[in-house]
C-alpha cells in the first residue's frame, strides 16, 4: 500500500547521479505478463543507465506479482536506491530520468483517489470503509438498537399531528436518534483513525440527511457527495461506486479551484498563472498551492547550486551565477520543490482556459 511517508521519501529524495523513473500500467484488459514486459523493454531500450535498467527488469522477472493495475519503480544504483510501488489503479506509462524521483502521476493518483471514507447508514447501524489508492484499507460495522415499529390505529397522516404518524412513535424516532449518534461517534473515531481526507454516505434521504446533521461542522465540510447502495452491497461495488462519484467531485472541486486562481491572478491577488512566474514563487517559497495540469512537462534548466529553475536558455544561473544544468522537465522539480517547503500540489485534468495560459499557475502565501 502506497504511503504518504513513501510519497515523502520520494520526494525528499535527490541525487547528483541520475533517477530512473518509471512507471508501467499492468491493467489486465491491456494484456499479459509478457505483454507488459514487452512494452518495459521498448520504454527501457534507449535509457543509457545500465545498472538501473537492470535493476528494474530484475524486479519484474524475479519480485513482481503481477497483481494491482499499474506500478511505479524508482532506481539510482549509485545511491543503492530501489523502490517499486505495485497500484490498484492504472497509469499512463512513462519514463523520467531527472536527480528527483519523478512523482507527477503519483500525485495525481492521490488527488484523485486518496483518503476516502465511506459511511453506508441505516437507521440501526453503519459500515464504514476506507479507501486509498482504489483499495480497501479497512472496514467496521456499527450496529444499535433494533427499530421496532407498531402500527398505532387512528394516527393522522401529518406530523404533528395526535397520534403521530401511522406505523410510527416516540419511541421509534428516540431509538434511530441513538443509533445515529452511536453512528456519528464510531465514524468520527474511524475517520481520525485513518486519516480521512474527504467522505461518501450512502443511505436513504432521511438517513443520509440525520447523519450529516449531527456530524460536526469541521466533518461535514469532507462530505464531497452521496450515493444510493445496498446496505448488503459487496466492498468492491461501494469501492466502484465511490471511485465514480468521488472523481466527479474531484473535477467540479478542480474546476472551482482553478477559476479561483485565474480570477485572482488577473485581478492581480495572490495569485499567478504561467511558468516563468511561478517557478519565480518557488524559487522564493511563496507557494501555498502548485497548479499543474496531469499532460504538462516542460523542458529547462536547473541550477547545481541554488536549485533556480527556469524554462529559458541560461548557462550561467541568473541569481548565483554557478553553472545551469538541463533538465527533461521542469514540472517535476516544480513539485518537488513546493512539497519540500510544506506547500500543497495539485495535478488537475485538463482545461482550456487554464491551458490558453500555459497549464501552470499557484495560490501564493502573500
Amino acid at each position: 500500500m502506497f504511503a504518504e511517508t513513501d510519497l515523502r521519501e520520494l520526494v525528499e529524495f535527490s541525487s547528483s547521479e541520475p533517477v530512473l523513473s518509471v512507471y508501467l500500467n499492468t491493467d489486465p484488459t491491456q494484456g499479459n505478463a509478457d505483454a507488459y514486459k514487452l512494452r518495459l523493454r521498448n520504454m527501457l531500450k534507449n535509457v543509457n543507465l545500465p545498472a538501473d535498467v537492470n535493476a528494474i527488469e530484475r524486479y519484474f522477472d524475479l519480485k513482481h506479482d503481477w497483481s494491482g493495475r499499474s506500478v511505479a519503480v524508482f532506481s539510482c544504483a549509485v545511491q543503492k536506491f530501489f523502490r517499486a510501488y505495485p497500484l490498484a489503479l492504472p497509469v499512463h506509462d512513462f519514463i523520467y530520468i531527472g536527480n528527483r524521483p519523478g512523482v507527477k502521476p503519483l500525485i495525481n493518483l492521490w488527488n484523485n483517489y486518496g483518503g476516502y471514507g465511506v459511511v453506508l447508514v441505516d437507521k440501526q447501524g453503519a459500515r464504514l470503509f476506507n479507501f486509498h489508492l482504489g483499495q480497501l484499507v479497512e472496514q467496521q460495522g456499527v450496529l444499535g438498537e433494533t427499530v421496532k415499529r407498531t402500527k398505532r390505529g387512528g394516527a393522522s397522516s401529518f406530523p404533528g399531528r395526535r397520534g403521530g404518524i401511522a406505523g410510527r412513535t416516540n419511541a421509534v424516532d428516540e431509538t434511530v436518534e441513538r443509533n445515529m449518534k452511536d453512528v456519528v461517534d464510531s465514524a468520527i473515531r474511524f475517520f481520525e483513525e485513518n486519516h480521512i481526507r474527504r467522505i461518501l454516505i450512502s443511505g436513504s434521504d432521511d438517513n443520509v440527511a440525520l447523519f450529516r446533521s449531527l456530524l460536526p461542522k469541521a466533518w461535514q465540510s469532507l462530505v464531497v457527495g452521496t450515493f444510493a447502495m445496498s446496505m448488503t452491497a459487496s466492498h468492491n461495488d461501494v469501492l466502484n461506486q465511490t471511485l465514480q462519484v468521488g472523481l466527479g467531485a474531484e473535477q467540479q472541486r478542480e474546476k472551482k479551484l482553478i477559476d479561483h486562481m485565474m480570477t485572482s491572478a488577473a485581478k492581480g491577488g495572490a495569485a499567478i498563472v504561467g511558468l516563468e512566474d511561478t517557478l519565480q514563487a518557488i524559487y522564493n517559497d511563496r507557494v501555498q498551492t502548485l497548479v499543474l495540469a496531469e499532460n504538462f512537462h516542460q523542458e529547462g534548466y536547473r541550477c547545481t547550486h541554488c536549485e533556480w529553475l527556469t524554462s529559458l536558455p541560461a548557462k550561467l544561473c541568473s541569481i548565483c551565477g554557478k553553472e545551469m544544468t538541463s533538465v527533461a522537465d521542469v514540472a517535476n522539480l516544480a513539485i518537488s520543490a513546493v512539497m519540500r517547503h510544506a506547500g500543497d500540489v495539485e495535478v488537475v485534468g485538463t482545461d482550456e482556459s487554464f491551458e490558453k495560459v500555459g497549464s501552470i499557475g499557484a495560490i501564493l502565501r502573500y
